[in-house]
């Protein structure tokens, strides 16, 4: 069913009966129906008919179509989203995407640099943009602060999220804004807005009405980089369990096993690139962003009892990773809005929009895990070396859409 105006709706025939557009059988396979005419509309309506026994009714559907607006519209006046700023609201391309950070910096040089931490299977490189008074400069007692996005290739809002907080950053840094020029000053941020540039190449290429939900999420040579990172938690588990630690103040430092990094190992270039770069900067803090739940999952991410699937599975800084979680989640619109509706059967408002990755579901080798997790000042107030962990949680779970389970 069409409407102008939200409040009068007409059913879309097909001759003299009404339209029928039938599904898919096979959630990976999109089917693609046509309008009999075309038609000009700002509201849709779906009316679900019938679904499988066994399935529910849960779908996902894109609409095709073409941005017509209409001056003389009241409806259209009075119900139109506008933005009262400059950012580029629009999906960049890879190109697109290198263009635009090269405007944040020409706009801030100096503020900002752009730089890159390796290359993809592909070739393409792995840009971050850095935001700080020095940039290419580590400050002591200055802390360095990272977001990543796009490790599944196909899940594009946490790139077009990075890139407008680059510009939202440089702008009101111009602008003088109190908040912006303290965050600036007072931490080294890197941000890189495409980890997976393959992927999104190829999800790009493909066109989001004729690709399944796995096309593009991977890396070129079919490995997902969020789940590529090497177990450190059994590793740790393990010298606990032996007390193997006789520190009274654990460090939690584990070096990154010797045939995770050998050439044979199944490691994409892209979580080497990762991992070099967690070596080469202190990072204390950072966040993940993922097409997913919405949703803000804090470490660990796996659990520790091997027969399970869930179980709450906390950090020995918990209270930290949960009080970073819900100041993120609470200054969200929608994650702690106890009316907005549950994506199939995941209610996360037990937490105010956050979870324990574990309790969720288990993931061996994590971004969150893997590289990941505080770093404990040891018995002489030094901080581990490189090669182990940094912080690079809480990871961001963010738009309704699961690759088992499709979302409207």
């Amino acid at each position: 069913m069409v409407s102008n105006d939200s409040h009068t709706w007409v059913t879309v025939k097909n001759g003299s009966g009404d339209m029928i557009f039938e599904g898919n059988s096979e959630k990976e396979i999109p089917v693609l129906n046509k309008l009999p005419v075309p038609m000009v509309a700002r509201y849709i309506r779906i009316n679900p008919q019938s679904w499988f026994d066994n399935g529910s009714i849960c779908m996902r559907m894109e609409v095709l179509g073409c941005p017509l607006p209409d001056p003389n519209n009241y409806y259209h006046r009075r119900n139109e989203m506008t933005t009262t700023d400059d950012l580029d609201f629009k999906h960049h391309n890879y190109k697109e995407m290198r263009q635009l950070m090269k405007v944040v910096n020409e706009m801030c040089p100096n503020i900002t640099r752009i730089y890159n931490i390796g290359k993809s299977h592909q070739g393409l490189k792995l840009y971050a943009v850095e935001i700080s008074d020095h940039p290419g400069e580590h400050e002591v007692g200055e802390p360095e602060f990272h977001y990543i996005a796009g490790a599944h290739g196909n899940e594009v809002l946490g790139r077009e999220l990075m890139l407008l907080l680059m510009q939202f950053l440089c702008q009101e840094y111009l602008a003088r804004n109190s908040r912006i020029v303290h965050l600036v000053e007072e931490t080294r941020i890197h941000i890189i807005p495409s980890l997976n540039p393959d992927g999104y190449e190829k999800a790009y290429e493909g066109g989001s009405e004729l690709g399944g939900w796995s096309l593009g999420r991977w890396t070129h040579d079919g490995i997902d980089i969020n789940n590529n990172f090497p177990d450190l938690n059994t590793l740790l588990w393990g010298a606990e369990d032996r007390q193997n630690i006789p520190r009274k103040v654990p460090n939690h430092y584990v070096a990154i096993p010797e045939w995770f990094l050998s050439e044979n190992a199944t490691v994409a270039v892209e979580t080497r690139a990762v991992i070099a770069w967690m070596e080469k900067i202190p990072f204390v803090l950072g966040g993940n962003l993922q097409g997913g739940e919405l949703v803000v999952a804090y470490p660990y991410d796996m659990v520790r009892s091997t027969w399970k699937t869930q179980e709450h599975t906390p950090t020995p800084d918990d209270h930290v990773f949960r009080w970073l979680a819900y100041a993120y989640a609470s200054t969200h619109r929608l994650m702690t809005d106890a009316r907005r509706r549950v994506c199939h059967t995941e209610d996360f408002q037990k937490e105010d929009g956050t979870v324990n990755g574990a309790s969720w579901h288990t993931v061996a080798g994590s971004k969150c895990d893997g590289p990941a997790v505080i770093t404990r000042p040891d018995d002489n107030g030094l901080t581990a070396g490189p090669g182990g962990r940094t912080i690079s949680c809480p990871a961001v779970f963010y738009h309704c859409y699961q690759p088992d389970s499709y979302c409207s």
